[in-house]
């Protein structure tokens, strides 16, 4: 965690005297993160991320995460990928016949290609209206 965290202290171009004075935590406690004598608590470490303007997560490991993986539960997942098969299969069979592009049906490559577009667009609808009708006492 400390690398991550003066790797981005750094680039900011901060001291640990300037994160401290803006986070309210104290030098020694950085000294001790340092030098290994006891590790962040979580309160400290959101501190720290909000003065520095990054995640929990990057100070941990180093690397942001996906909000579609933060956010988005194995039963999102699954609901996707119900709506995913119902929009394809009437796509492929739909009342008029297959889906088609200029009078010529699609051909399979074209069709996967589609169906991949659509789940990026579906997983973002998921994630926008999880925002947008989840109560805020369920937010984080």
């Amino acid at each position: 965690m400390y690398e991550n965290y003066c790797k981005l202290r750094d680039l900011k171009g901060l001291k640990d005297s300037d994160v401290a004075r803006i986070s309210g935590i104290t030098k020694s406690t950085f000294s001790d993160w340092k030098n290994g004598r006891s590790n962040p608590k979580n309160e400290k470490l959101k501190k720290i991320a909000d003065c520095l303007g990054t995640t929990v997560d990057y100070l941990m490991t180093g690397k942001e995460q996906d909000k579609n993986e933060r956010e988005l539960t194995p039963k999102d997942e699954r609901d996707i990928a119900k709506d995913l098969e119902r929009i394809m299969e009437k796509l492929s069979s739909g009342e008029d016949g297959p889906a088609s592009y200029n009078g010529e049906e699609l051909d399979p490559e074209a069709a996967e290609l589609f169906r991949d577009e659509l789940l990026i667009a579906l997983r973002r609808l998921k994630l926008i209206n999880k925002e947008k009708y989840t109560p805020k006492k369920y937010k984080r």
